[in-house]
């Protein structure tokens, strides 16, 4: 499926085309695209240029420092790092089962940070594109562009956002890289004032995210025939699972679907997640390729988030969002939906889930609750695995006898969507800019199918073992003086 012919080999006969930095996305990246004299395209990439190594440098410390740590490798979404670590970091405590207060808080500040992340993608960043169109004024593909030209949306895109905040806040101590959750379970309860506060708005919520779904639907169907093949492509999917079926968003086994549908494995334990999936390191980026193991690197590649969830679950477990889902898997004729801009409406219905599921734990009385840690036996290794918003994500972490971290391994969810997001990159250039001239209208259909994904690339920048690494020194002309790289095999050289 790789779009990149053979003179793709013999890239100093080609002009060079770069998008830096992609706009509107978390993190840094851009995308080179190769074309000949003709405007034919030849290769396209999409390349994350920073490098951040957190696997690395929280060795050495205590485990129990994990869960906060690591959460600053993002400000989007610290409140997934945090509870993905303290999954793992339950495991090392001998916490097989949280008590029931413990659980559900920690729910509680999950599906807040879904609620604000994903409205803030889709009406902060993703809204201007699908309201203006791909090759608008550039000036109005902004969030300020939207509040003028359509005010209601965007006041409901804010408050959402503030509303699941304000669950980070008093869940987890602060709106951003908070401190709820801890060894065992949680430092926190909410009081009946805190409950009360959050419920006189949550019905709002409720309603303004069905709302959101059915603006997304439109969006998506009003040009069904573009939008369905707009960076279209087929591959396999993966996500937690419930053990009935239904979508969780905090835990769960791991299912896998190929592009039809059809299962490659299902309910599988996630501490045994290096049994089904492997990584690939390339010397174009600093972020890993994740593949199944049984599949190997070339078939093996996947996508993950809010419509590989919809897609692979039986079931969403509540009636609004279940409702919702059924309108969409419709339109897939009872196979799985795969174009990249079919992720905004997925996302919505997760949206919606998280509203309610919000709703229903505020009514719940455990998580006032007083028996917040529980612990048991002691290991030395443990897995924590979460469906972030951006999809599935890994914290794998061993310690020594000295309870110091000897070994951290994540798998972030825009690593695992690396593969796909390229080939959703390479099938818009084939279709928009293949053998036509370049405009910045056109380059920014390339950044509307990279914005589909809601990628976050501050947090997929961090490989583990050896690491392709190219250091230049430039003349005051730019050409190149010397050079020095490592190869993802870990080999050194230098020169052109």
């Amino acid at each position: 499926m790789s779009f990149e012919l053979e003179t793709a080999k013999e890239p100093e006969k080609l002009k060079r085309v770069v998008i830096e930095p992609v706009s509107r996305v978390e993190g840094h990246g851009k995308v080179t695209i190769l074309l000949d004299d003709e405007n034919r395209v030849h290769q396209v990439r999409l390349h994350i240029v920073e490098f951040r190594g957190f696997e690395r440098f929280i060795q050495g410390r205590p485990y129990w420092e994990a869960p906060v740590m690591v959460q600053r490798l993002c400000g989007i979404c610290p409140v997934s790092h945090h509870l993905a670590a303290a999954k793992a970091i339950d495991v090392l405590v001998g916490a097989k089962h949280l008590t029931p207060a413990a659980e559900k808080l920690r729910r509680l500040m999950h599906y807040g940070q879904i609620l604000q992340s994903h409205a803030l993608h889709f009406f902060h960043l993703a809204s201007p594109d699908l309201l203006f169109g791909f090759d608008s004024d550039i000036a109005k593909r902004n969030i300020v562009a939207v509040a003028a030209a359509y005010p209601e949306i965007a006041k409901q895109g804010v408050l959402l956002r503030k509303f699941g905040q304000e669950v980070i806040r008093l869940t987890a101590g602060k709106r951003v890289h908070g401190t709820g959750a801890i060894p065992g379970g949680m430092n926190k309860n909410l009081s009946k004032e805190e409950r009360a506060e959050l419920l006189k708005d949550i019905y709002h919520m409720v309603a303004w995210s069905r709302d959101a779904v059915h603006l997304a639907k439109k969006l998506y169907v009003e040009d069904l025939e573009r939008n369905s093949q707009f960076g279209y492509f087929r591959s396999s999917t993966m996500g937690l699972i419930r053990a009935d079926g239904a979508l969780d968003l905090y835990h769960g086994g791991l299912r896998a679907k190929d592009a039809m549908g059809q299962p490659i494995f299902d309910h599988v334990d996630y501490s045994g997640y290096n049994d089904v999936i492997n990584e690939e390191v390339k010397s174009w980026s600093y972020m890993k390729f994740p593949f199944f193991t049984a599949k190997g690197t070339e078939e093996g590649w996947y996508k993950v988030g809010p419509l590989a969830r919809v897609n692979n679950c039986d079931f969403i477990p509540t009636p609004l969002a279940e409702a919702e889902r059924h309108d969409f898997v419709a339109y897939g004729s009872g196979f799985p939906i795969h174009s990249p801009l079919a992720y905004h409406w997925a996302r919505m219905i997760e949206m919606l889930h998280a509203a309610e599921v919000i709703k229903d734990l505020l009514h719940d009385d455990d998580i006032s609750g007083s028996d917040l840690v529980t612990q048991g036996e002691r290991a030395l290794e443990g897995v924590g695995v979460i469906e972030a918003p951006r999809g599935t994500l890994f914290h794998h972490y061993r310690v020594d006898e000295n309870d110091q971290i000897t070994m951290a391994n994540l798998i972030v969810s825009t690593t695992s969507n690396n593969h796909a997001m390229n080939e959703a990159v390479r099938q818009v250039a084939k279709q928009y800019l293949d053998g036509h001239t370049v405009t910045e209208p056109l380059l920014n259909h390339i950044e509307v199918v990279i914005r589909a994904f809601d990628p976050c690339l501050s947090c997929a920048t961090h490989a583990l073992g050896k690491m392709p690494l190219m250091v230049e020194i430039l003349d005051a002309e730019g050409g190149a003086l010397d050079r020095v790289y490592k190869d993802g095999s870990g080999d050194v050289g230098c020169g052109a």
